[in-house]
């Protein structure tokens, strides 16, 4: 274990995006990251499940390289990823007594030496894991883990993709930012009928528009888009297959920070507005933590651990905050934060704190339903939040079934007066996927 914590800085096609500190299966049993220790940077696995965290180191018989990926896997073993002579090789590290035992995968080959290879986030279900090769003019969904025959190549898509989120509990539905005639748009790819691909976010033609995060529990979606603010980049929420407008709370904006969502509250059934998003936040004075929740007109600004593995978190189900870190006094820890400004009952309204908007939609063809899929149709617009900027003050130190997106057709463009949201702001056509419930 390195004695501070250090985030391996990484070139990356996520839109600037930092990569976490570490990595955290999705059911919070194990987590896996790259330390140092002097100068040799090796795979660490910490678990995460019993009564104390606590760390056991996997080394190699060399060290590996830095911005080397690791991946944890939810039987307590380490997906490494390593690139040598072009190859991008997959191994399972697991611990053998004094040593750590290496179980050979196989290898991805690119004939163009310009390709990437990236692991996705830990699939919901954990058994897998799944890596994105991305070309000059398609990306190719690879099972690197969990196959039968070693890598599996799963489905290809025009375009080169970024990001990963899965949108089910099953691992079934991959959405994934294509880039594509200079455009970023969301798509679904699925991964159980042939990688079939479909849209899932698309603001206006003019846009870049990704996905960060989703929760499949509530349908809560982070974006981030520049449809707003054109040539910048900002977040924005919304509900899949929901009818109501996507905003972009102007409490997201902290002038002179780069703001990152990393967890989105869990077990928040039907209620998208009153679940807490974990905010990453990087500025002059270094990194930090941000609360918010949709139905608040605030973000909620705490002080990291010490040591915190910067981006690196998850929530429980009752609310509250796990940060992992690493000190030289502690090694491997996990610090329980307590959030404020719960919210009991939320609705879309005035009386909530958020601003009423409506949206541009289409009558609803059928039931909607997250467990059978029955298509849909609904449009919804995409609005500027109408809050009063925020003050920033600086951090003080201190078995559900797979849901098929089906796409939606986009609805016509539409203006907002400037008496209603105080000074006009663009509004876009907007195309979600709406499961069936």
């Amino acid at each position: 274990m390195t004695v501070c914590a250090t985030e391996v800085a990484v070139g990356n096609d996520d839109g600037g995006a930092p990569r976490p500190g570490c990595v955290i299966t999705a059911d919070g049993t194990y987590a896996a990251r790259l330390a140092l220790a002097g100068e040799s940077w090796f795979p660490e696995r910490w678990t995460l499940d019993g009564p104390e965290p606590y760390a056991v180191p996997l080394p190699a018989n060399q060290p590996e390289e830095p911005g080397t990926e690791v991946l944890p896997i939810s039987d307590g073993r380490v997906l490494i990823h390593r690139i040598a002579g072009g190859r991008h090789l997959f191994s399972l590290l697991y611990p053998t007594g004094p040593g750590t035992g290496e179980l050979f995968l196989g290898a991805v080959e690119c004939p163009d030496p310009s390709d990437r290879v990236r692991l996705l986030p830990p699939a919901p279900h954990g058994e897998c894991a799944y890596a994105l090769a991305v070309g000059r003019s398609s990306t190719v969904v690879w099972l690197v883990a969990g196959g039968a025959f070693g890598p599996e190549r799963l489905a290809e898509v025009p375009g080169r993709c970024s990001g990963g989120v899965w949108l089910d509990g099953t691992g079934r539905m991959l959405a994934l930012d294509r880039t594509l005639r200079g455009r970023t748009k969301t798509v679904v790819v699925d991964l159980e009928e042939g990688g079939s691909v479909s849209p899932l976010l698309q603001i206006a033609e003019d846009s870049d528009d990704r996905l960060l995060l989703a929760d499949p529990d509530s349908g809560l979606l982070l974006i981030r888009s520049d449809a707003p603010s054109p040539g910048h980049g900002r977040l924005g929420w919304g509900v899949l297959g929901s009818t109501l407008p996507v905003r972009f709370p102007e409490c997201l904006r902290l002038r002179d920070c780069v703001v990152t969502p990393f967890a989105i509250q869990p077990g928040q059934v039907l209620t998208p507005e009153s679940c807490a998003v974990a905010l990453r936040v990087d500025g002059a004075v270094g990194s930090w933590v941000g609360v918010w929740r949709p139905a608040e007109r605030q973000v909620h600004h705490l002080a990291a651990p010490e040591g915190w593995l910067a981006g690196a978190g998850r929530w429980s189900r009752d609310g509250v905050l796990q940060l992992p870190y690493a000190t030289g006094v502690v090694p491997c820890g996990v610090s329980w934060v307590e959030v404020p400004g719960a919210v009991q009952e939320c609705t879309l309204s005035a009386s909530a704190g958020v601003p009423t908007h409506v949206p541009v939609s289409v009558p609803m063809r059928g039931p909607v339903s997250m467990r059978r899929p029955v298509p849909t149709s609904t449009s919804t617009s995409t609005s500027g939040d109408t809050s009063p900027p925020e003050s920033l003050p600086l951090p003080e130190p201190s078995e559900p079934v797979a849901a098929r997106p089906v796409p939606l057709r986009e609805a016509p463009l539409r203006g907002q007066t400037g008496a209603e949201a105080g000074s006009p702001t663009p509004v876009s056509a907007i195309t979600v996927v709406t499961p069936a419930r």
